[in-house]
């Protein structure tokens, strides 16, 4: 065999060339259409038709199936979809991907783009170090594309003649002599081959450049597209172990629509690639059959190919469309939604493995913190029942705040986390990183929220221990001060709710300054009744205790309205509730 571990290097790399270029290209277009995007994906909860259209459209732009098919399930998560809804975009993503297929085949083999793609990233390269956003996410799909091309054709030029080597030549023949066993052979083969290189688009630019070289026959590289189809499926599934139920039943949705689609297809293989090469000839002019594998129609072979993967997920798409319910019930059915107390310890709407595009990647760490705002609501109504409610048992009602505590620590920890991988992505715009900030401000207050709501559990724990009580007027002043609280927290989880030009702070001091106000009051009515002895000193020292952080919450409450609003007040501070002109 003439073919060297060298060589076989060469081919890695170039494969890898590809990768990055197709890499790059995919993140520069998702910053280009940025909250556009969101914008496509939330206006597709019609119906499932609609989901298809969209599916392909946003496929089409990312050029990655796996990124809608991860956008997709955060908007399941946030509730802006149904499963059912979600499945028409799953279905539209597996169409999109055949783009970059097309892209290949006619770019790639039968014109010689490699010098375009040169000027093209000649055009464009100096814009990488513009000061404008959009321009520098232009150039930098561009750039991609360039390098995607390039990438390409080394992977053409590294691929050695398979007549030259015969020893190659006799092993692939060794597995593609079983007639219809072979297929199903290589429908494995590319399965593997896409787990391998992580990337349907790589596993199937592979198989056009094995096709076009002669190593594959058109039946055989058909068999592998369609392995192709399930590896994409399997990554999706691998990503979404770690992930919740949403995630793991768009992936396992994702793979049975695929395997299903495979299935059928296989039945009637032979009838659709030769319909595939008349359809070809006609078009063409030509009278060489491509399933052959003569020389002169292996660039037609590559576009027959192109129109068998097209062809075969609309057609898994139009004939499985109406059985989507039914097999969203299975689905639903070998993936319940247990709804387990552990799910509760991690994110919700952001999706394990890829990350998408920073406005996306923004719109889910702002779901998490809504969540986050919502659990701090909890705890306050959990803390106000264990002080007024004389039938709640104490020790279970502390072990549940003290649970929520520890849910809190975990938010904090894993959107954190979240939002520093956001952080180091290169060539974020001002805007986003000032989100970032403010959004990490947020969780940081509303732990801190949290961890005093617990405290106060564990003093009025303390106060039950000592036999000691407060008289009616002090009970009565402790109820009004949760009800101002509980104001303001509820307006608090609807101003992080909103986008940061809605944010309504006005109303949000008025309500912390009420709770200031009735700290101040019931301060001096605490002394006064001190005097008088109306209560033990036990319960006296834990009243003013509770009085304190309950103020000390209402600051952290205004700290989370000002972070969602994107402002700082501290440098201006507010008279009388106004903002200042």
């Amino acid at each position: 065999m003439n073919y060297s571990l060298f060589d076989f290097l060469q081919l890695i790399g170039s494969l890898g060339i590809f990768i990055f270029g197709m890499k790059i290209f995919s993140e520069g277009l998702q910053n280009v259409a940025g909250d556009r995007l969101k914008g496509i994906l939330s206006g597709m909860t019609r119906n499932r038709a609609t989901g298809v259209v969209t599916g392909f459209a946003t496929t089409a732009i990312t050029q990655s199936s796996t990124t809608t098919t991860v956008m997709t399930v955060s908007f399941v998560n946030a509730g802006l979809l149904t499963f059912v809804q979600s499945t028409g975009v799953i279905m539209g993503a597996n169409i999109g991907t055949t783009i970059t297929a097309w892209m290949v085949a006619l770019f790639g083999f039968k014109f010689q783009i490699t010098p375009i793609a040169l000027a093209v990233i000649g055009l464009f390269f100096a814009f990488l170090f513009s000061s404008n956003s959009r321009w520098r996410n232009i150039a930098e799909a561009m750039v991609g594309f360039g390098i995607l091309f390039i990438g390409l054709e080394f992977i053409k030029g590294s691929v050695p003649d398979i007549h030259s080597n015969p020893a190659m030549l006799a092993f692939l023949d060794s597995f593609s002599d079983y007639g219809y066993l072979s297929l199903i052979l290589f429908v494995f083969v590319g399965t593997i081959l896409t787990l391998l290189t992580q990337s349907s688009s790589a596993a199937t630019t592979i198989t056009l450049v094995m096709l076009f070289e002669g190593w594959i026959s058109f039946p055989i590289a058909a068999a592998m597209i369609l392995g192709e189809n399930i590896g994409t499926t399997v990554t999706a599934n691998i990503a979404a172990m770690v992930g919740n139920v949403h995630a793991k039943r768009a992936a396992r949705f994702h793979f049975f629509f695929n395997i299903i689609g495979v299935i059928w297809m296989m039945a009637i293989i032979y009838p659709v690639l030769h319909l595939m090469d008349h359809i070809l000839q006609l078009s063409t002019g030509s009278t060489v059959s491509i399933m052959g594998g003569e020389v002169e129609s292996r660039s037609n072979a590559t576009l027959a190919l192109s129109l068998f993967h097209t062809t075969f997920n609309v057609l898994n798409v139009v004939l499985l469309f109406a059985a989507v319910p039914y097999l969203v019930r299975f689905v639903e059915y070998i993936q319940p939604d247990r709804g387990g107390e552990q799910d509760d310890f991690h994110l919700r709407y952001i999706s394990a493995g890829v990350m998408v595009s920073p406005a996306l990647a923004l719109e889910q760490a702002q779901k998490e913190t809504q969540q986050f705002a919502a659990l701090v609501e909890t705890m306050h109504d959990a803390v106000n029942e264990l002080l007024f409610n004389p039938e709640t048992d104490s020790i279970r009602a502390i072990e549940k705040i003290h649970k929520y505590e520890q849910m809190t620590d975990q938010l904090e920890i894993e959107i954190s986390d979240y939002l520093v991988r956001l952080s180091e992505r290169t060539h974020l715009e001002h805007q986003t990183t000032e989100r970032i900030r403010f959004i990490q401000t947020m969780i940081n207050d509303l732990e801190r929220i949290a961890d005093i709501y617990y405290q106060i559990a564990k003093l009025t724990e303390r106060m039950k221990e000592s036999g000691s009580g407060w008289p009616e007027e002090a009970s009565e002043e402790m109820r009004q001060m949760m009800a101002a609280l509980r104001d303001g927290i509820q307006f608090m989880n609807a101003n992080v709710a909103r986008l940061p030009s809605a944010v309504d702070l006005k109303r949000a001091i008025v309500l912390e300054d009420k709770v200031d106000q009735l700290r101040d009051q019931f301060r001096d009515n605490h002394f006064t009744r001190l005097e008088k002895g109306a209560y033990a000193p036990r319960a006296g020292v834990i009243f003013i205790d509770i009085l304190n952080r309950l103020e000390r919450i209402g600051d952290h409450v205004l700290n989370v309205n000002e972070s969602a609003s994107g402002r700082r007040l501290k440098a201006m501070r507010i008279i009388g509730g106004k903002l200042p002109v």
